[in-house]
């Protein structure tokens, strides 16, 4: 509107923007980036008015990203480090001839985040990520801090719609206390959004007694967070319902193993136990499912999988060598083929009896 004030315009047609508050909060920073080289430009948050000042100025092939910790800013950079190396530098001098070496390069280590060096999470920190937590339908009971500091205590199917508790991106203790399971059987988490609302609509978080987790494709880490302590307060079974496609299997292996990205909090992410429902490439031939042919890059991903050492176990190795075999890939979708109710009438309560959870 006519009130609106520019305080930055980036002129060249190669860059992007995007605008953010370091970690700290303290600054206010304006990100340009174009697919080898950055910018940034950074004010005091409490001083909204100032003009923004150059962090260092944008070089053709040199990428970097800053963030602001007690007395210092640091700097995630790729001058001279291929794999990027952390520096800092004062605060009121942010030139790169002002920047001394904090973490050095290294040749066989890729550095990616700050949370390594201060050893905090990035909720300590209060950072919002973009990522979308999850939501979760079922008998479970628990209080949340809401942001006035005071206690809501939430039935996470009574109290809520059929979309759900939405999973807030600090699920820490300070955050978030489990109180009560009632009478759940089980933790379903859940690829996509069309079969969470299936299984919602037909009850399936009632007659089976099962809290189910759309965890919304790859999870975010709060939803992983959450799935863990979850699992660790309950004692339920966690379950994951996914796709038959090497790319789903990847998604149980983040909750179960954790992700390359977050290897340095996998203990408070990832969930050993976690159990892997299906849809399995057994399934399509058991329930004679619809299914399309692998692509070539399906393929690779799946002999890529008979080699790690997350799906040694004789039950993946089994599964993927038959999906190699079948030349098949499925959705979750595909269980429609049999009616609407299929998946709650039938599938899932044989799965469920197969794995032992009822």
């Amino acid at each position: 509107n006519k009130k609106d004030i520019l305080v930055f315009e980036e002129k060249d047609e190669e860059f992007s923007c995007v605008i953010g508050k370091t970690k700290s909060e303290k600054y206010i920073v304006i990100n340009s980036h174009s697919t080898l080289t950055t910018e940034c430009r950074f004010i005091d948050s409490s001083k909204p008015d100032s003009d923004f000042k150059i962090f260092n100025p944008r070089e053709k092939g040199h990428e970097y990203s800053i963030e602001h910790y007690n007395e210092h800013f640091f700097i995630i950079t790729n001058k001279h480090a291929k794999n990027f190396k952390i520096m800092k530098c004062p605060i009121s001098e942010t030139t790169f001839n002002n920047w001394e070496v904090f973490i050095n390069h290294r040749p066989d280590f890729l550095i990616e985040d700050l949370e390594i060096v201060t050893h905090f999470q990035r909720e300590d920190f209060k950072i919002r990520p973009e990522e979308d937590g999850a939501k979760v339908l079922g008998d479970v009971t628990l209080t949340e801090i809401n942001r006035k500091g005071q206690p809501m205590r939430i039935n996470c199917r009574n109290d809520v719609g059929d979309t759900g508790y939405n999973i807030p991106y600090n699920v820490e203790e300070d955050k978030i206390t489990f109180n009560d399971f009632g009478k759940s059987t089980c933790i379903i988490a859940i690829e996509t959004g069309g079969m969470f609302d299936r299984l919602v609509e037909n009850g399936f978080d009632e007659t089976h007694e099962a809290i189910l987790v759309h965890i919304k494709g790859q999870p975010a880490r709060s939803t992983r967070r959450f799935l863990q302590r979850m699992h660790q307060a309950s004692g339920l079974p966690l379950l994951l319902f996914t796709d038959a496609d090497p790319w789903s299997y990847r998604i149980y292996s983040s909750v179960a193993y954790g992700a390359i990205k977050t290897a340095h909090i996998s203990h408070i992410l990832a969930t050993p136990s976690a159990r892997y429902l299906g849809v399995t490439p057994s399934d399509i031939i058991n329930y004679e499912l619809p299914a399309d042919e692998l692509s070539d890059r399906d393929k690779s991903a799946l002999k890529s999988i008979l080699t790690d050492p997350r799906f040694k176990s004789k039950y993946w190795r089994s599964e993927i060598e038959l999906q190699l075999e079948i030349n098949r890939k499925s959705e979750q979708q595909a269980l429609a083929k049999y009616g609407l109710d299929f998946v709650t009438n039938t599938y899932l309560p044989e799965k469920l009896k197969e794995m032992n959870v009822i």
